[in-house]
């Protein structure tokens, strides 16, 4: 066997994939980027999105569209990208469900390292503590009390296993001793729906689910289940300040692209959502929607990568509660 010919070709190859890797870079963007949305239309994924496209689109100098690839809770079209060209022309929009899929299911990659960190797009909403506006309970204690003294009476509903509502109503439980009864639906809509027509007494849900039913008076907000109030609802306490730590349940949305994308792609993306999302118009759109904007000295690469590692193992403690055993990211 000559060794001399294999280091060789092995030498040129390696230099072929560096130069094509570099060839990337050279003039981008010169065509329409992809914005792959892993989550249907509508959705709290999507629509940060759809607001950001034209934004970058307009510092980038290119079309920024964006494409619903739905499927496993995010995997099918986080898959794609992960698939994809490391060109920087199809990029992934995760999210909250990117760092929960691995303690429930087995994903095929790593959410964070098996990608190209590129930056935060929002934080938030919260879920919030949602009531039917008929029920007796103007706190949460006495919502508790009353759930303590007779168990399986209170009802939540919730957007099915797995998912945040349900995961934060387990959390309740365990934390207040309670035996507060899972009716899953199938979407947090629904569930929300079903607490308006008595069908169930309550659910968590995400803010802007909730802001119309009880702008209605159809349904009464308990409590906020993030870190902080929400400014529109300045008399409804925090989880954390009714005595329930780390009761945090918030969304994010991110920028992240295929594997080895160049340091000279990500820096121009980054530049261009730092841009964005610190534009009037998109922060308007994203606090009608519970959303905050993340800092732009903050919002790096490395600092988005750090910030998912301590999400996914905070997931990974959330769900040991609901009987799972946290299963270890694929390497």
């Amino acid at each position: 066997m000559n060794f001399a010919k294999i280091t060789f070709a092995t030498t040129v190859a390696t230099l072929v994939i560096g130069f094509g890797y570099s060839a990337y870079a050279q003039n981008y963007p010169s065509r329409p980027i992809s914005f792959v949305v892993p989550f249907a239309p509508g959705g709290l994924t999507d629509v940060p999105a759809r607001v950001l496209a034209p934004l970058m689109q307009e510092k980038l100098g290119v079309s920024v569209v964006v494409e619903n690839k739905t499927g496993a809770s995010g995997v099918v079209g986080a898959t794609h990208v992960l698939r994809a060209e490391p060109d920087g022309y199809t990029l992934l929009v995760n999210a909250l469900a990117d760092v929960q899929n691995l303690h429930y299911l087995k994903v095929p990659y790593n959410a964070i390292d098996d990608f190209t960190m590129i930056g935060k797009i929002t934080d938030g909403p919260p879920l919030v503590l949602i009531i039917n506006s008929e029920l007796p309970y103007k706190t949460l204690k006495e919502l508790i009390d009353d759930a303590a003294a007779h168990p399986n009476k209170i009802s939540f509903g919730t957007s099915g296993p797995a998912t945040s509502p349900a995961i934060a109503m387990t959390q309740l439980n365990h934390t207040a001793g309670t035996k507060i009864v899972d009716v899953p639906y199938r979407g947090s809509g629904e569930a929300a729906a079903a607490v308006v027509t008595g069908a169930v007494q309550a659910t968590f849900t995400f803010y802007t689910a909730a802001k119309p039913l009880t702008d209605g008076g159809k349904v009464r907000p308990l409590a906020v289940a993030g870190s902080q109030r929400i400014s529109a609802w300045p008399d409804v306490p925090t989880m954390e300040e009714l005595g329930y730590p780390n009761f945090n349940h918030s969304g994010f949305v991110g920028l992240v692209g295929p594997p080895k994308l160049s340091q000279s792609i990500v820096s121009t993306l980054l530049k261009a959502l730092n841009d964005s999302i610190h534009s009037e118009l998109f922060k308007a759109r994203m606090e009608a929607l519970g959303m905050t904007i993340p800092p732009s000295e903050n919002n790096a690469p490395a600092n988005y990568a750090a910030f998912l590692r301590r999400e996914m193992a905070r997931q990974g403690e959330l769900a040991k509660l609901t009987g799972h055993d946290p299963m270890t990211p694929k390497q």
